[in-house]
């Protein structure tokens, strides 16, 4: 396997998270507490490791505007589109698996 250089890691993993992004765009069927009870993290997740990460480079970025980043519109358009209510059965396997830090 050849050595990637840093900046080649950077923008490989930059394109996999552009096109996670793509992805879930046009899987908007699927539920975030779905994602987390499945895999432990969600949208919401994504878009505070972004922040997260622009903090660290000494860049601030509002809740709301990461948020847009990965739902491609403002959070309260997506959830008014696409959010359903949880099922009994989904907040429970939530309330048994979930992160202690969400």
């Amino acid at each position: 396997m050849a050595e990637l250089s840093d900046d080649q890691k950077r923008d490989f993993e930059a394109a996999a998270f552009r096109r996670l992004l793509r992805h879930l765009s046009e899987r908007s069927d699927v539920q975030n507490i779905d994602m987390m009870n499945l895999a432990g993290f969600c949208r919401n997740c994504l878009s505070n490791w972004y922040r997260d990460a622009a903090a660290e480079a000494g860049v601030e970025l509002s809740k709301d505007a990461s948020r847009e980043i990965v739902y491609g519109m403002p959070y309260a358009e997506w959830q008014a589109k696409h959010q359903r209510e949880a099922t009994d059965a989904q907040k429970a396997a939530f309330e048994a698996s979930r992160p202690r830090d969400h």
